[in-house]
């Protein structure tokens, strides 16, 4: 039989989780906690890879965020309706196999520039995993189950992100103990750390190669027929959304979608320019509007290309709402999981090892508990209020200002580590519930779009500007705790945005099909 026609047994989907949804959910695990150990590990580098080639806390906000950032959106987008009308299972290993070989690569790095390059790749690589996972999740598990499958998979956030700390600090410590002058082929501690972490998901990639892929939709009872020619999608957002390649997919749509390209485009390039003269920093404002407009192109596109999507996706203020609304808590959580290593190694002066330890123990253990909590507690307020889930997301956005506060003012060492675990359980609690909300929105032949676009709220508004912003208030203020203290301001936009989405995500979900009809959708 055909490994991309296997579906659940019929009657069985809609009653119970077969035991290979499970499995193949553990692996996919396995590849979200190798994908955060290979972009969260820079965080315990950071203070030797600054020393080693000169930067400042703004560059390495841009290395840790940005430069993974943006790229990791766009390509997202692209690899996103990849997603949904490819063989995902090979999607997810050529991704994984890109990315762990960026990451190894990144120990050869001798500059700020070739880290970047690095950093881009793995980014790229990385941007495959998500919207394949997302899809095949909600094609392994009904709606009921769905935020409770996605909080597991996403706890490989949080164990990844922490055991990064864990590693990178031994391996780091050893390394230049061991090797005080530089290691085999010259290599100093936190080059090697990248090289360990890179290698094993070759590995990895070969077992997920071994996965089976469920039919699309049939959970549901809506099954999907195979795309005839999957690729030719993927090179309609290609091109819309690469720059300049966008300028062929605006020029494909007439000479007045051509000129409304390049006006917006020129305007993001003036604002981008007047940013960087602000700030000295050129580099992220130029990465920054490269992503948003890149972003404005896709959109532009979609809704000419794929109607019944755009009006699901773009033209549903509650999709946006939930995003945007999420991405304050990524804008502060992505910020503090990045820059609490080096605050205690530098501020408070723990060792590296020790801070890996106590911050990357206590961030995984906190992030699992609150991924895996959120998700129940969404998936149970949800059977009871169609807007439940919302109410979590808020709670991930609020509830960490009082203990962030207190965390990067205290002295106290003890105090510092376990409000970091409070933190990561607080903050971590949303991801479930806002995942399942972008989900259930969209019909099944979209569900990779939507990840995708849900990724853009994470990525380009909070891991692309939070690390960043966090390193510019510390470069010019000379404190890393104001830095960090100035994510702060997050709550209030968050907690608006999240107040619209509660008020219109049931009857976003309610008029599903009839809006995707109204829009073209042959249902």
């Amino acid at each position: 039989m055909d490994r991309s026609t296997v579906a659940p047994p019929p009657g069985e989907a809609t009653e119970k989780v077969p035991p290979y949804s499970w499995y193949a959910l553990s692996v996919l695990v396995l590849v979200y906690l190798l994908n955060f150990i290979d972009r969260n590990i820079l965080s315990i580098l950071a203070n030797d890879i600054k020393a080693d080639l000169g930067l400042t806390d703004a560059d390495l906000g841009f290395l840790y965020g940005t430069a993974f950032g943006v790229f990791y959106a766009l390509f997202g987008i692209p690899l996103g309706r990849l997603a949904d009308s490819w063989h995902r299972i090979r999607l997810m290993t050529l991704g994984l196999a890109l990315w762990s070989m960026m990451t190894a690569l990144s120990g050869f790095a001798t500059n700020r520039l070739t880290l970047s390059a690095a950093r881009i790749g793995v980014g790229v690589g990385e941007a495959s995993a998500s919207p394949a996972a997302y899809s095949l999740i909600s094609d392994w598990f009904p709606k009921k189950m769905r935020a409770t499958a996605l909080a597991i998979y996403s706890a490989g956030l949080y164990l990844g992100g922490g055991i990064s700390l864990l590693i990178g600090g031994l391996i780091v410590e050893n390394w230049n103990a061991t090797y005080p002058n530089g290691g085999p082929l010259g290599l100093v501690g936190w080059q090697a750390a990248f090289l360990a972490v890179g290698v094993p998901g070759l590995l990895l990639a070969l077992w997920v190669f071994t996965l089976r892929e469920p039919t699309r939709g049939a959970i549901e009872g809506q099954p999907q027929k195979a795309v005839d020619r999957p690729f030719r999608g993927f090179l309609q957002e290609l091109l819309a959304v690469i720059p300049p390649l966008t300028l062929i997919s605006a020029a494909q749509r007439g000479m007045k979608a051509l000129a409304l390209n390049l006006i917006v485009g020129a305007a993001i390039v003036a604002i981008a320019i007047s940013l960087g003269a602000v700030t000295e920093n050129y580099q992220q404002w130029g990465a920054i509007g490269l992503g948003y407009y890149a972003v404005f192109s896709w959109v532009m596109s979609l809704r000419e290309r794929d109607a019944p999507t755009f009006r699901l996706i773009w033209g549903s203020p509650a999709f946006l709402y939930t995003i945007l609304g999420y991405g304050m808590v990524a804008f502060a959580s992505y910020s503090v999981s990045f820059w609490a290593a080096p605050y205690a190694e530098r501020v408070l002066g723990e060792a590296k090892s020790v801070a890996g330890f106590w911050i990357g123990g206590g961030g995984a253990l906190g992030g699992f508990l609150g991924v895996i909590l959120g998700g129940r507690i969404a998936d149970y307020l949800r059977e009871r209020n169609p807007a439940g889930r919302i109410l979590v997301v808020a709670f991930g956005v609020l509830a960490p200002v009082v203990p962030l506060i207190i965390a990067f003012t205290t002295e106290n060492t003890t105090l510092f580590y376990f409000l970091n675990f409070i933190l990561s359980l607080f903050g971590s609690s949303a991801l479930g519930a806002a995942a399942a909300t972008t989900q259930d929105l969209v019909l099944p032949r979209m569900r990779g779009t939507a990840t995708a676009t849900f990724f853009l709220a994470t990525t380009l508004v909070g891991l692309a500007l939070g690390p960043y912003t966090a390193g510019q208030v510390s470069t010019l203020t000379g404190s890393l705790s104001y830095g960090v203290l100035s994510m702060v301001f997050a709550a209030p936009v968050g907690a608006v945005l999240l107040y619209l989405a509660y008020r219109t995500v049931p009857e976003a979900e309610r008029s599903i099909t009839e809006r995707a009809r109204a829009a073209g959708e042959p249902i």
